[in-house]
């Protein structure tokens, strides 16, 4: 069993919203929601399923970009410098060694 403890409950109304599902799977996401998370049309959200909780979130436009330094620890450079310094790498060994059969 997992609780969770917050100061304000998310039950009150201006935090939780009741829609309606329609014939064709429609959901209209009200417009104070949409508003404070900056939803606006033609925007593209995930919908995820966390057994039987459902959430939607935006789809990032650029997540390399967006999501830059999400994993970064204090004092330490991020998980993502390292991947991309890694890649770096691996393309300058791949044109050695396409040098090297020339």
């Amino acid at each position: 069993m997992c609780y969770t403890f917050c100061k304000k409950s998310i039950t009150e109304d201006e935090l939780m919203s009741t829609v309606t599902v329609s014939q064709k799977g429609w959901v209209v996401i009200p417009a104070e929601v949409r508003r404070r998370n900056g939803i606006k049309p033609g925007d593209r959200l995930n919908v995820v399923d966390y057994a039987g909780f459902i959430s939607m979130r935006p789809v990032l436009k650029n997540p390399v970009e967006e999501g830059w330094g999400a994993l970064k620890k204090a004092g330490r450079r991020s998980i993502l410098t390292a991947l991309k310094e890694a890649r770096a790498e691996e393309r300058r060994l791949e044109k050695r060694r396409e040098k090297a059969w020339k």
